[in-house]
């Protein structure tokens, strides 16, 4: 279907609908001198959701079986003979070659004989269907916008109705981030079982080399996790180490020591670092970076590799400051006024109060925002594939190169996988225990978060 014109027809009953039953409810008052029940825009929502539905049925169904019918027809208008002949693919690009040509835009090579008249054959069709299910979703929409206005009587609890479906909607909406992370859960789970039907899940979670034979055959090598793990943990322990220090005093200078016109410039500023997209600072830690803190180590006698955890680290600290200062901020302007009061009617600078009163009372929030950050570091991918170095060697040396879990499910998952051996049903075990990590530490921060708000309420 073209999807303009479906959404202009389904545009048009909406407006078409909401209007007469509008107008059905204030010719009740004004006409016939009635109280009803409802407001007119109750009534309007009510003949709009009546026309609404039916219609939009039409569309969702055709759009789910339109394209089986409509590939049915397809292979109808191919010879029999030639439909023998040829395998799955060659099927597939004859259909293609067909549905081309009746899209207008032509093939490549010489035209079999049968495929012209197919072309124009599917071109009839795919306007008849378009238009037979265009005007089958008017006159749904038209027979439900006339039982509506039917209904539309002074007893009428159009506004009961549609708060009932307004209800009904936002469950609709719930149920599917709901169901979005559980579909997310049973498939990482699935395949992850899969995995661990070749490796044994003792030497995934607790072996120290990671080795995988990509080649394939009945050697799947060794996929150790904690190489990957102590990588992940020393790069985000590194970022927050430059995120922390760095977001908190910056958002303590703007809550309590920056005038308004300074605040207003600077805090848009430091946000502007959260709207960068993560393969830049990728650039970044690459070119720049990187060789600037090899220099300073060859300086001082050190030897600093230019893709190290030292260099993504940083980086990737730079990239969470926004979200730390943010968070704190909006933390710290939420400690009551009062305790700030109090603290000077007793004498305290503001120094004083601000280490003494504010910074324990916005305590276990700003603690929220800190796990918060790490879970943020921790999925990052883009920054650590290409400043880290992708070195799976168990290591505690900040300045030689490591690798990340999510620099392995890129490694594991890209080029030609099958989804059948251990070489690529590890990404998903990998996914799976990155997705733990962080459910893990989102519950740890959202229940210090809860606390401290009943502390204040």
């Amino acid at each position: 279907m073209n999807a303009l014109v479906v959404a202009g027809v389904l545009l048009v009953i909406l407006g078409i609908s909401y209007q007469t039953g509008w107008s059905r409810s204030r010719n009740l008052v004004t006409t016939n001198g009635v109280t009803v029940h409802s407001r007119p825009q109750y009534h309007g929502t009510f003949t709009a959701l009546w026309a609404m539905l039916p219609a939009l049925a039409v569309v969702l169904l055709w759009a789910w079986f339109g394209g089986d019918i409509t590939r049915n027809y397809t292979v109808s208008l191919i010879p029999t003979d030639t439909v023998m002949s040829l395998d799955q693919m060659g099927l597939n690009n004859a259909i293609n070659r067909v549905n081309s040509l009746a899209s207008g835009y032509g093939v490549t090579g010489e035209l079999a004989p049968y495929e012209q008249a197919a072309g124009d054959a599917l071109r009839s069709f795919n306007f008849i269907t378009f238009a037979g299910s265009l005007i089958l979703a008017i006159v749904a929409g038209g027979a439900g916008l006339l039982y509506a206005r039917s209904q539309i009587t002074a007893r009428l609890r159009a506004r009961n109705q549609v708060e009932r479906a307004v209800n009904i909607l936002l469950l609709a909406c719930s149920a599917v981030a709901i169901l979005t992370t559980v579909g997310i859960v049973a498939s990482l789970v699935t395949e992850a079982f899969k995995f661990f039907t070749f490796i044994n899940p003792i030497d995934f979670f607790f072996g120290t080399v990671w080795a995988p034979n990509n080649a394939g055959g009945t050697n799947h090598g060794q996929y150790g996790l904690l190489p990957l793990l102590s990588g992940t943990l020393m790069i985000t322990a590194i970022a927050m180490l430059v995120a922390v220090p760095v977001g908190l005093m910056a958002a303590i200078y703007l809550s309590q020591y920056a005038p308004k016109s300074l605040r207003a410039v600077a805090k848009p500023l430091i946000e502007i670092l959260a709207g960068i997209p993560t393969i830049v600072f990728g650039f970044f830690a690459l070119v720049t970076v990187g060789p600037f803190l090899r220099d300073v180590g060859n300086a001082i006698g050190l030897q600093v590799s230019a893709t190290s955890a030292l260099t993504a680290g940083v980086v990737m600290g730079i990239m969470i400051i926004p979200f730390v200062s943010s968070l704190s901020d909006d933390i710290l302007n939420q400690v009551p006024r009062t305790l700030r009061d109090g603290a000077y009617g007793l004498g305290a600078t503001q120094s004083e109060t601000i280490r003494n009163v504010l910074l324990p009372a916005a305590l276990p929030g700003i603690v929220g925002a800190f796990l918060l950050a790490v879970s943020r570091a921790i999925g990052e991918t883009m920054i650590v594939v290409l400043a880290a170095g992708n070195a799976p060697i168990l290591r505690g040396n900040p300045l030689e190169p490591v690798s990340t879990i999510t620099v392995s499910i890129v490694n594991q998952l890209t080029g030609d996988t099958d989804f059948t051996g251990p070489q690529s049903l590890v990404g998903f075990a990998l996914g799976l225990t990155l997705f733990v990590v962080t459910l893990c530490l989102n519950i740890f921060a959202l229940y210090i978060v809860r606390r401290f708000r009943e502390q204040y309420e």
